[in-house]
């Protein structure tokens, strides 16, 4: 695991966006295209707006969500809600965006609709900025799911989740989709994620802490600050 720390957080927003924009940038001279999977949550919400600044050629750009909670996207818990008001505004706001969640009141049933959404996606997806949660989780791989070994070895891109410690059920990409990422970023900040982190590098079993398997199968670079 690679490594970027900053002083504070402020440091980190500006030099990640710049870092984030340059591999778009790159897949865009590149591909003519660039994708870009975003995840939920507070910490990065700075991020979102220092890259709504950013000059790059948005329209090329296509975002989406790592894990989505199956709640309509105009619920407060909806990660689709806090992008569209975060990160798809400003110069971003003509990014394409496609929604992880559909009308079916199933996660299970909306599989296949989802499916033919992201075929439309260019894939490897470019950039791929992973949370963690203080029980090892990531997208919404949760040790505490009867799906977790599901996520963990499924060869399909997508599957529905049930958290017990957490509210909602969930749609998340598998393992399989996360690692097939071409830049994966581990995005984190403050004393206590970064204790667990810890805990997480120590050990091995991936089913107590799901984002073990993304850290011992992928090059990933964490981005650090207090």
């Amino acid at each position: 695991m690679r490594q970027s720390i900053y002083q504070n957080t402020d440091a980190l927003n500006q030099d990640f966006a710049s870092k984030i924009v340059a591999i778009l940038a790159q897949a865009i001279e590149q591909k003519g295209k660039a994708s870009l999977l975003v995840s939920g949550g507070r910490t990065p919400l700075p991020l979102f707006k220092a890259l709504s600044q950013s000059e790059l050629d948005w329209a090329k750009v296509t975002i989406s969500l790592a894990d989505e909670r199956w709640v309509s996207a105009d619920d407060d818990a909806s990660n689709e809600k806090l992008v569209r008001a975060n990160l798809l505004q400003g110069n971003a706001s003509v990014a394409n965006f496609i929604g992880m969640k559909t009308d079916h009141e199933d996660a299970n049933d909306g599989l296949s609709e989802l499916n033919e959404r992201y075929a439309s996606m260019s894939w490897p997806v470019d950039v791929l900025i992973l949370g963690m949660g203080e029980d090892g989780h990531t997208a919404s791989l949760f040790p505490c799911s009867e799906q977790i070994e599901q996520g963990l070895n499924t060869a399909d891109k997508l599957l529905a989740v049930q958290p017990t410690t957490a509210p909602h059920q969930r749609m998340s990409f598998s393992l399989k989709a996360i690692l097939e990422s071409e830049h994966i970023f581990l995005h984190l900040t403050g004393e206590s994620k970064k204790a667990v982190l810890e805990e997480a590098l120590a050990g091995d079993n991936a089913l107590e802490m799901p984002i073990r398997a993304v850290l011992q199968n992928a090059d990933v670079e964490l981005v650090w600050a207090p």
